[in-house]
């Protein structure tokens, strides 16, 4: 009987695109400094330039609002903003949906979400090292060095203590 050669290349094929999938994003393959960056809020459509932000410790998230564990992380979000933002900490998220902002304005509205969040372009997601999964945070330190770079979800308490030592 002949073996199917097809059926081998499938094989091998989706092998390789599943250890691409399943391939965790390294540490040199995100940026080393936040890449600068112009984008619009899904809010109010007014831009927002990353040079306002210099001089800040920030939390750049990349999520969706079909996500499940970017929706489970947003109370902790809120949570960190309110805790730090008076000390020189912000929550940058950066919504990678399709839809358009409706769906990022109504979700923002149901949340109380209390930091910005803006609309994601292929060109960020590309400057930020390609975001291969989401949730896919940065914590970007006052002299706009990315420090860490978390894919998937993380809790409160270990976003809380990595931007607690980069606080004065």
């Amino acid at each position: 009987m002949k073996k199917n050669p097809l059926k081998k290349i499938n094989f091998f094929l989706a092998m390789a695109l599943l250890a691409l999938f399943l391939a965790p994003v390294s540490p040199s393959s995100a940026a080393a400094t936040m890449p600068h960056f112009t984008l619009k809020s899904a809010m109010d459509g007014k831009t927002l330039d990353s040079n306002e932000l210099q001089g800040k410790v920030m939390l750049v998230t990349f999520f969706a609002t079909w996500c499940p564990p970017c929706m489970q992380e947003i109370p902790s979000l809120i949570d960190l903003q309110k805790q730090f933002g008076e000390k020189g900490f912000t929550v940058v998220a950066i919504s990678v949906d399709q839809g358009g902002t409706s769906p990022v304005k109504k979700m923002i509205e149901k949340t109380g979400i209390n930091y910005p969040v803006l609309m994601a372009d292929s060109k960020v997601t590309s400057d930020f090292g390609g975001i291969v999964g989401i949730p896919t945070s940065f914590l970007v330190n006052q002299q706009g060095n990315v420090i860490k770079n978390y894919p998937g979800y993380v809790g409160h308490t270990v976003f809380a203590q990595d931007i607690q030592q980069l606080l004065p």
